[in-house]
């Protein structure tokens, strides 16, 4: 199936600053900007005119950046994902902050649930320096801080692994408990990924990279993994037993950004996501 591309220009709940609604325009234009040719680590072509991939452009959210009208912006941000994979495409966002995740995996999760429980039959895949399991973060229970909370609770997911986590508080270790969350400390991660099955959504937040990697960023946690490191890991998870479906690239901050070094990082990563995921 053809990949679809959809850009997710949101970050009104952002705790710390704004910038990643800008990072879907930063993203493509590095994408095309022609600094780099479209072929992966792996040799796939997956060029504009290679038929992998369609882009969809942005979701619509005009009027909708201001922090009460999230409902409205979480509705538009599932009902376009929803549309994206209603044949059976896997799915690429590029955020935004990371709470776009949440509308993006409800969309995903749907299409693969369980008819006789109900329940479901999706692993996610989680890159970040910050576990993001939040039950909420200075009162807002739809900060960015906060999108695997709401995911497990609402049961998207069976399971939900976490690597490049160097920064945890005790209550997210016992949310982390709660929700029976399989977190990868970086100080004890040796590089290797697990071996998976079934349906996998791998949603990365750019944070997980070290700042020297990738500077802009809005929260700047140092002692984070290499470039290397985070490509190989998602070259690992295609290469087992899984079929990804779908996979996000959030938390891009063009405004803290150095002559576009983290929008050309994100480029590399939606190239090899959708070298992945095609």
């Amino acid at each position: 199936m053809t990949v679809k591309l959809l850009g997710v220009p949101y970050d009104a709940h952002s705790s710390f600053m704004q910038g990643p609604a800008e990072a879907p325009a930063a993203v493509r234009a590095a994408l095309t900007c022609g600094s780099a040719n479209w072929h992966t680590e792996l040799g796939v072509d997956v060029g504009p005119d290679s038929g992998r991939w369609q882009e969809l452009g942005d979701v619509d959210l005009a009027g909708l950046h201001n922090p009460e009208d999230v409902e409205q912006a979480l509705a538009a941000i599932r009902n376009s994902a929803a549309d994206a994979v209603a044949d059976g495409s896997p799915l690429l966002s590029i955020g935004g902050d990371h709470l776009v995740t949440w509308p993006l995996v409800e969309a995903v999760s749907a299409r693969y649930s369980s008819e006789q429980s109900n329940q479901a039959e999706l692993t996610i895949v989680h890159f970040d320096a910050h576990p993001d399991l939040y039950d909420e973060l200075d009162g807002d229970r739809f900060s960015h801080a906060c999108p695997f909370a709401r995911i497990m609770e609402q049961g998207l997911a069976t399971r939900l692994l976490q690597f490049g986590i160097r920064t945890m508080t005790e209550h997210q270790r016992q949310q982390a408990e709660r929700f029976g969350v399989e977190v990868s400390q970086l100080r004890e991660w040796d590089g290797q990924m697990p071996t998976l099955s079934g349906p996998v959504y791998v949603s990365v937040d750019i944070d997980a990279l070290d700042p020297a990697y990738a500077p802009g960023i809005s929260h700047h946690e140092p002692g984070g993994m290499t470039t290397r490191q985070l490509v190989d890991a998602i070259h690992q998870l295609g290469a087992g037993g899984a079929t990804l479906v779908g996979a996000d690239v959030v938390e891009v901050n063009p405004r803290r950004d150095i002559n576009d070094m983290t929008a050309m990082v994100g480029a590399k990563l939606v190239r090899e996501l959708l070298g992945q995921l095609s």
